[in-house]
C-alpha cells in the first residue's frame, strides 16, 4: 500500500496504477434513476467514509458553506406531505394521482440526503458562486467514493427545492439554499450510460489576438 499524501511526483511507485484506477471510477459513475436504488445502502462506517471523501471539496478560507441534511426512513414519509404541499403551491388544481406521486419520490433509494449551500456564513467576498462549486466538488467526490464502494447514485432537483413549505419543513435559514437532493443505494437494473463529450468539445485554448 502507499499513500497518496505522499505523492507528489508521478515517479512514485504506484502512481500510474492509482491514477488508472481513479480513472476508471470517474469512467464508471453514472446517474442511476431513485427508484432504481435498492437495499442495502452504505453502513455506517462507509457513510462516515462518504462524507470525509466530501470534506475533502476545496474550500476557500475554510467556511464550510455547504452541508449536507439526512432524511432517514421515518422522516422519508414527512418528505412526501412536503413534496405534495409544494406541488399543491404550484398548482392548486394538482390532481390525487399526481400528488401521490409527488409523495411517492420521497420513498426512493435507501439514503437519501439534501445538500444545502449558505451565502451568508463566513466572509462576504466568497460569492455565492464560489460557495456552490465548492459544494458541486464535495458532491462529486462523494458520488464517486460511492461509485467505488459499488453503489449506485442521482442527483435530483425541482421546484419544490425553492418551496417556502419545503424551506420550512428544512428550517433552512435565510441564507441558505436547497441546492439537490442525493439518492445512493444499489443499482437494481443497469441501464447503459449517456454518451460523453467529446472530450476536445469541452476546451478551447484562449488569445488575447
Amino acid at each position: 500500500m502507499f499513500s497518496l499524501t505522499a505523492m507528489p511526483h508521478a515517479d512514485v511507485p504506484g502512481f500510474t496504477e492509482c491514477a488508472d484506477v481513479v480513472g476508471e471510477v470517474i469512467a464508471a459513475r453514472r446517474t442511476v434513476l431513485p427508484k432504481r436504488l435498492v437495499e442495502p445502502g452504505p453502513t455506517p462506517e462507509q457513510w462516515t467514509a462518504l462524507i470525509q471523501a466530501a470534506a475533502a471539496a476545496p474550500d476557500h478560507d475554510q467556511i464550510q458553506p455547504w452541508r449536507f441534511i439526512r432524511i432517514d426512513g421515518p422522516q422519508r414519509p414527512v418528505l412526501g406531505e412536503l413534496f405534495a404541499q409544494a406541488l399543491r403551491e404550484r398548482d392548486p388544481k394538482a390532481s390525487p394521482e399526481q400528488l401521490a406521486q409527488a409523495r411517492e419520490k420521497a420513498l426512493r433509494a435507501p439514503c437519501l440526503m439534501l445538500m444545502v449551500v449558505d451565502a451568508g456564513k463566513g466572509s462576504a467576498a466568497i460569492d455565492l458562486h464560489e460557495r456552490v462549486l465548492s459544494a458541486g466538488c464535495a458532491v462529486q467526490n462523494l458520488l464517486l467514493l460511492a461509485t467505488a464502494m459499488g453503489y449506485g447514485s442521482a442527483l435530483t432537483s425541482g421546484k419544490a427545492l425553492k418551496s417556502p413549505v419545503l424551506r420550512q419543513g428544512f428550517q433552512l435559514q435565510d441564507t441558505e439554499h436547497a441546492i439537490c437532493f442525493i439518492s445512493l443505494g444499489t443499482v437494481s437494473q443497469h441501464k447503459p450510460g449517456k454518451t460523453r463529450p467529446d472530450p476536445e468539445s469541452l476546451v478551447s485554448t484562449w488569445s488575447a489576438t
